[in-house]
């Protein structure tokens, strides 16, 4: 953790423990302006928006990096710098991560030449922080240094997810319909694979003998969580229990019982499709609907805390350790529900109406990432 990061907690919890003596405007403040852009990655599903919201907004759409830098403006995030520089990146909503991951280094790489920014910082949701990854190393491999600097992780499945392998299994022959059920027509949009999509979530190569290796076992391994790539990885994770789950994702949740969230394991040992086990209880507070905990970590975890009349912020939960081997995290990293957010998986990118403040804790992030140096 770097030294201003922690007297940025320190006061933060102290300006919360006090909040009763101090009056809050004085206390607010805009988060920092990091010094590279921000680019934003999105999950499966995602382009502009996801199941009719806007992707990366608030409940009313408004883009969480708008900031409030004209006269009069009111749909914008007045805790954002007036300067904050962020580029939307949109994919192939469904499609594997090796087609994902290039086609995002490639946005990046075009957003670099017209800003004139060299380096970048990446924050992910989802399918797009497995993308990241395949991109951050094609930056490198191109341009011959390391340009992302930072990679905020959200909710990413690293080591796969049941629901992938369920949707194969049970709906092989309509898995486009199916999936359409669940995020709407863009599945029809030209360049759309949805089986590839579903198969690189898988853990394990889903098909031997269809003559392409698949899956994110072999993807972490190709693209690991390095520094080579990226300089500073973290993970935000999210988790709900079955009672306040979205009703989509909790139906999703019950027809395949036991999302893998805390059991420990190496591997995928129960062949659900994502690594680790479930421990026979799918409605506890280890995944959040479509994703477990054990799947979710890479390099260190973050936690997030809200704060009344200051900044929320974020920061790093070293005692847990860095994955860097994203096949194999130790028995903590992989069963720890420690700093987990309790929120499902959409619930962070906008998709509501509900209670979490979209705005606060993406300026929480850009903040952690100013307060890095990047």
């Amino acid at each position: 953790m770097k030294n201003p990061s922690a007297l940025k907690k320190i006061g933060a919890v102290a300006v919360c423990a006090a909040g009763i003596i101090f009056s809050s405007p004085v206390l607010a403040r805009d988060a920092n302006k990091t010094q590279f852009p921000v680019v934003f990655a999105h999950g499966m599903s995602g382009f502009d928006d996801i199941l009719g919201y806007d992707y990366w907004g608030d409940d009313y759409g408004t883009f969480v990096l708008d900031p409030c830098d004209k006269l009069f403006e009111t749909n914008c995030n007045g805790d954002i710098n007036d300067n904050q520089r962020s580029f939307v990146s949109s994919v192939t909503p469904f499609q594997s991560s090796e087609v994902r991951g290039y086609q995002l280094a490639n946005n990046i790489e075009s957003y670099m030449a017209t800003s004139g920014a060299s380096q970048v910082n990446i924050v992910s949701h989802s399918q797009g922080g497995i993308d990241a990854r395949k991109a951050a190393r094609l930056l490198r491999e191109r341009k011959g240094y390391r340009v992302v600097q930072t990679h905020v992780s959200i909710s990413s499945p690293h080591r796969g997810s049941s629901a992938a392998k369920f949707i194969l299994d049970y709906y092989a022959n309509s898995v486009t319909e199916t999936l359409a059920n669940y995020f709407g027509d863009v599945i029809y949009g030209s360049g759309n694979d949805a089986i590839a999509g579903a198969k690189q979530l898988v853990y394990n190569d889903y098909d031997p003998n269809d003559g392409v290796i698949t899956g994110m076992k072999a993807f972490n391994q190709k693209y690991p969580s390095s520094t080579s790539y990226v300089a500073n990885s973290v993970s935000l994770m999210t988790a709900q229990d079955g009672s306040s789950v979205n009703p989509a994702l909790w139906l999703l949740s019950e027809l395949i019982y036991d999302i893998d969230g805390d059991g420990y394991c190496y591997d995928d040992c129960n062949n659900d499709g994502a690594a680790g086990q479930g421990d026979g209880n799918p409605n506890e507070r280890d995944d959040d609907g479509l994703v477990g905990i054990n799947s979710q970590q890479q390099g260190y975890r973050m936690e997030y805390a809200e704060c009344w009349g200051c900044l929320d912020y974020v920061w790093e939960r070293t005692s847990l350790g860095y994955v860097s081997d994203i096949n194999h995290p130790n028995s903590t990293q992989m069963t720890s529900s420690a700093y987990v957010i309790n929120q499902d998986h959409l619930d962070v990118v906008g998709v509501g109406p509900d209670t979490f403040d979209e705005m606060e804790f993406y300026a929480a992030i850009t903040d952690y990432i100013a307060d890095r140096g990047n």
